[in-house]
Parts: C-alpha cells; sequence; structure tokens
C-alpha cells in the first residue's frame, strides 16, 4: 500500500482515502462519529486511537474543512450506490430462497429439528 503523506503526519493519503497513519480508519470513520455528535473520548475509545491521534485528525479536518467535506460526501454517495446494488442483488436472492422455503416438506423438517434441539436442550 503507498502512502501519500500530508503536513500533518497522522494523516495519510492511501487508495482507502485519508486514512490515520498505521491504521485501517479513515477520516470518514472519524466524521461519522463528529457528525454524530460524540465526544473525542468516546471516539478514541470506540476507534483505538490515542488523544493525540484523533486531536491530529480533529486538526485536519478543521484545517481542510472544504476538500474533506467533499470527498467526505463523495464517500458516503459511493456508499449508498454500493448498499443500493447490493440490496438489489439480494433482493433476488432473498426472493428465490422464500420460495424454496416453502417447498413441501420444508415445514415437516423444521418441526423435527425443533423438536431435536428442545429434546437436546433438556438433557443438558
Amino acid at each position: 500500500m503507498s502512502a501519500c503523506t500530508t503536513k500533518n503526519p497522522t494523516v495519510v493519503r492511501t487508495e482507502r482515502g485519508l486514512t490515520v497513519a498505521g491504521t485501517r480508519i479513515t477520516l470518514y470513520d472519524v466524521m461519522d462519529y463528529l457528525t454524530a455528535g460524540w465526544p473525542a473520548g468516546q471516539i478514541c475509545d470506540r476507534l483505538k486511537l490515542s488523544a493525540e491521534q484523533i486531536a491530529d485528525v480533529t486538526e485536519y479536518i478543521q484545517e481542510h474543512r472544504a476538500e474533506v467535506e467533499a470527498e467526505y460526501q463523495r464517500v458516503l454517495q459511493l456508499a449508498a450506490e454500493n448498499r443500493q446494488y447490493w440490496e438489489g442483488r439480494n433482493r433476488d436472492r432473498l426472493d428465490r430462497s422464500e420460495v424454496a422455503s416453502r417447498a413441501p416438506g420444508h415445514d415437516e423438517i423444521r418441526a423435527k429439528l425443533r423438536a431435536w434441539k428442545d429434546r437436546l436442550g433438556r438433557s443438558e
């Protein structure tokens, strides 16, 4: 992974975008929590970052607000497109599995499995 460093040594640009150096955490991850109103201490705990790292990231975001916001919006748009694609793709699979689960004999098999699980649970 080639990383292009910024003036802030904690923030590097990788193929994943702006990232906290030495981690897989992107600035967009941090921005999700900041946008949700999380305090810095909780973000540190949640993402396992040091206070210095979160301070550097916050400083970088403030200094480059327009650029980071624009990139963040592109990331959110891409995530929405990916989610829409996979929901559509999985919808077809879910429809097929729902039809298959209504096949004759499946209810009997499920009832037998439930009874077997119940017997095993009581014997413990």
